[in-house]
């Protein structure tokens, strides 16, 4: 059975997102770990307002939380009713990024997925100042929505490289399912500015053509001084569902997800991105 995490901070963009992994998850077995985070400093409610002095703050923040998991979690049942699927809900108080972890790690999780922007909506880095943070520092593969955006079938996937990587089956394991159960066709890409490929990259080129081998796939080339933009025109000019890259610490990865502004990059994905993380050697 697959162990997929949803946080949700029940805003539009995480409900939407929760609907989406339901249904790109429709005939798979999965327990599906739904998380929500709360902090004293942040929540505001009604219940609060009006509980008596004798209810401990703590505990109020979590029993509402909890209540609104459950009536979230009888509303998933009711709209998917999927028999394949077990719901489990989660109130944890707690840094966010800490708590990600840790039910990671203790559930086994395989894939987070999570939507783009918060409750707020007002987050104009490239996805939500938490998302970013969770692809930064976890080490599960992390699955990021677009706002308002509905599952489809994957027909075309684009996967992102510098080739400096001799990447490992477990690195890509969940890129691989991905596009074993969708089979769309896989465009890697590589942008330069006219360099030389080396022969190490050579080399992990060949190791990711290897991985790919039962899957439609092309190795691309593009040039341009701004990795962003170039990747960005390739997606719309290819109509390209989904985009994957690897993440590995102090890395190319860095500076492709900074939490500049959007318009500093001139990179505005409208796909689900996926960022898987390497796997270093112990």
């Amino acid at each position: 059975m697959k162990t997929i995490l949803l946080p949700t901070d029940f805003s539009k963009n995480s409900l939407n997102t929760i609907d989406f992994a339901m249904n790109m998850f429709k005939g798979i077995d999965c327990a599906f770990y739904i998380l929500n985070v709360q902090k004293a400093s942040s929540f505001v409610s009604d219940d609060l307002m009006t509980a008596s002095p004798s209810v401990n703050l703590y505990q109020a923040i979590i029993d509402t939380a909890k209540k609104s998991l459950d009536n979230l979690i009888s509303t998933i049942k009711s709209k998917h009713n999927n028999t394949n699927h077990e719901l489990i809900p989660i109130v944890d108080y707690d840094n966010f990024i800490d708590a990600i972890n840790q039910i990671c790690e203790v559930n086994k999780i395989e894939m987070i997925i999570m939507g783009t922007k918060g409750a707020s909506g007002l987050e104009k880095t490239i996805f939500g100042s938490n998302t970013v943070r969770v692809m930064q520092r976890s080490t599960t593969p992390v699955l990021a929505i677009p706002d308002d955006y509905k599952y489809k079938h994957f027909k075309k996937a684009a996967f992102l490289s510098n080739y400096l990587t001799a990447y490992r089956n477990d690195d890509l394991s969940v890129f691989l399912e991905i596009i074993g159960l969708h089979k769309p066709s896989v465009d890697v890409l590589h942008v330069s500015q006219g360099e030389a490929l080396t022969a190490t990259q050579k080399e992990n080129i060949k190791l990711l053509d290897g991985f790919l081998a039962e899957i439609s796939h092309n190795f691309v080339e593009l040039n341009g001084d701004d990795v962003y933009k170039e990747v960005n025109n390739f997606i719309k000019l290819n109509k390209i569902d989904l985009l994957a890259m690897v993440n590995r610490k102090h890395s190319f990865f860095e500076r492709f997800l900074s939490t500049q502004k959007v318009e500093d990059f001139g990179f505005n994905t409208d796909i689900p991105f996926l960022v898987m993380h390497k796997q270093e050697s112990l």
